[in-house]
């Protein structure tokens, strides 16, 4: 069964798409007010999917029921991320993809984006995929498997699509560290990375949503 989406179209006929996941405990209307800060007037049609993400118990909340891609069982990074879960929402995000295609948007005119716990997500995803996407958009967010697991799910005869990753400089949530680790090894697996800080805490910056448009441009114009 598909995720419930939250959809906005820029314009007639969209021929891109960005897939857009949520972070811990918030829901796919979350990032919708994005849209207008972030697109430009010269980019194509696109559209936008904000899917929810299923609601599980939480065990660092003390077992709360939220929307979660995966349970985070432990604030220590190396034991944080729910591999059972992490699979299963990767699933959920390929099935949206796939609705993508039978829409008319392949997936390489797809976008994958996702902040926090929806980058991790977008990460895992990209690891295993087996098609190209357009580029890959992971947000104060870190890698959530060890390095040996994430280079068998790799896929070795795949376009690696471009990454961009971003992260604030204070963050209290995922420690900034996290993130440059997870830079390195998507370097390593392969991926072109465009990696950015900025001052601020576990959230999005102004500046950061310029950087990103101006990735996205140049995504389009090699499309």
């Amino acid at each position: 069964m598909l995720l419930e989406t939250v959809e906005h179209e820029t314009g007639h006929n969209p021929q891109w798409s960005v897939l857009w996941l949520h972070g811990l405990g918030a829901d796919g209307n979350d990032f919708a007010p994005i849209v207008p800060e972030l697109v430009r007037r010269d980019w194509p049609a696109l559209r936008f999917v904000f899917p929810h993400a299923p609601v599980r118990a939480v065990t660092i909340n003390g077992g709360a029921r939220m929307r979660a891609w995966y349970d985070i069982r432990d604030f220590d990074l190396a034991n944080r991320a729910d591999l059972d879960g992490v699979d299963a929402s990767v699933a959920q995000v390929e099935a949206l993809i796939a609705r993508e295609a039978q829409r008319g948007i392949p997936s390489q005119r797809l976008l994958l984006a996702g902040f926090s716990q929806g980058g991790a997500i977008a990460l895992a995803a990209s690891l295993a995929r087996s098609a190209p996407l357009a580029g890959v958009i992971a947000l104060s967010t870190y890698l959530p498997m060890p390095l040996a697991l994430a280079r068998q799910r790799l896929q070795p005869a795949v376009t690696r699509p471009p990454v961009f990753m971003a992260h604030g400089t204070q963050d209290p949530v995922v420690p900034v560290a996290a993130g440059d680790a997870g830079m390195q090894a998507m370097q390593a697996f392969g991926f072109d990375v465009a990696w950015h800080r900025y001052p601020m805490q576990h959230a999005v910056c102004a500046e950061e949503i310029a950087d990103l448009g101006d990735w996205i441009g140049a995504r389009f114009a090699v499309g």
